[in-house]
């Protein structure tokens, strides 16, 4: 019996053309939980597991037809956005989107800053993301560092993501999930993201730390499965919660391609179909 599709999620990021990051991993992530995936990509990279090796830009304009087109025919149930690298490239998606989105949930992952070390995200825009885009989220999914550089906050501890999570709901998003996979640690603790939602306590998620190399698309791969439970009506605790199992087993059953840092195995929820 075929697999049921439900929950249509757009997503407005770059490609990555190692596969394991980026759109590519967006559409796998959507796809393995039962999604209909779209997109609107904003940028080419040339890149593997060992780095960004360049960036081929996509011209504003024809970012917001991707968008326009997707929405008028096909529409979404929530909206993805990842590496939106430039300002203007930024003001515009927030303006179509005001426009066109309604009362679309949006799931933003900040990105900054890829695996191996590359700028995604040019100096001068970090003023627009914040007051153009960070107050449409429905949920903000950064990591350590991303959330440190949004908030101006020094992150050591689990208190230290609350406090900046709180700092950068100040700036307008619904829900922040502040992501640890970037604090100190050694390989017999946990891993812990704490989520802050607007008047309510915040929540931590806590889980094994995995030793390996195999996290390149980590940041895109969570966040489309947040989205893609949020498509699904999920309340954003359970999506969150089914996203990091989802994320957990692609870690342990990752394929070890690539001499860098590896993409996951985003198919094994469809490895009963083999």
């Amino acid at each position: 019996m075929p697999r049921t599709i439900k929950g249509r999620v757009l997503i407005i990021a770059g490609s990555d053309s190692g596969g394991g990051a980026g759109v590519q991993a967006d559409i796998k992530t959507v796809t393995a939980l039962s999604g209909f995936a779209t997109t609107a990509i904003t940028a080419l990279t040339a890149q593997n597991t060992q780095g960004v090796h360049g960036i081929f830009e996509v011209p504003v304009d024809f970012i917001i037809k991707q968008i326009s087109v997707v929405l008028s025919d096909i529409g979404a149930d929530c909206i993805k956005i990842g590496m939106l690298h430039r300002a203007d490239i930024i003001t515009a998606v927030a303006e179509t989107l005001k426009q066109m989105a309604g009362d679309i949930p949006i799931v933003i992952d900040p990105v900054m800053v890829a695996k191996g070390g590359h700028s995604l995200l040019e100096d001068d825009a970090m003023g627009a993301l914040k007051n153009s885009l960070l107050p449409m989220a429905s949920v903000l999914t950064p990591n350590i560092p991303e959330a440190e550089a949004i908030s101006g906050m020094t992150i050591k501890n689990v208190d230290d993501m609350a406090s900046a999570g709180e700092a950068i709901l100040a700036l307008g998003p619904n829900a922040v999930l502040v992501k640890g996979g970037h604090l100190p640690n050694n390989k017999d603790e946990n891993l812990s993201d704490v989520l802050l939602k607007s008047g309510s306590e915040a929540e931590i998620f806590s889980g094994p730390r995995i030793n390996t190399t195999s996290t390149h698309g980590t940041g895109c791969t969570t966040a489309s499965a947040i989205a893609t439970g949020l498509a699904q009506g999920m309340e954003l605790s359970m999506a969150v919660k089914r996203a990091r199992a989802y994320v957990l087993e692609a870690i342990k059953t990752a394929p070890n391609i690539g001499h860098g840092h590896g993409p996951l195995n985003h198919a094994h929820t469809c490895e009963k179909f083999d």
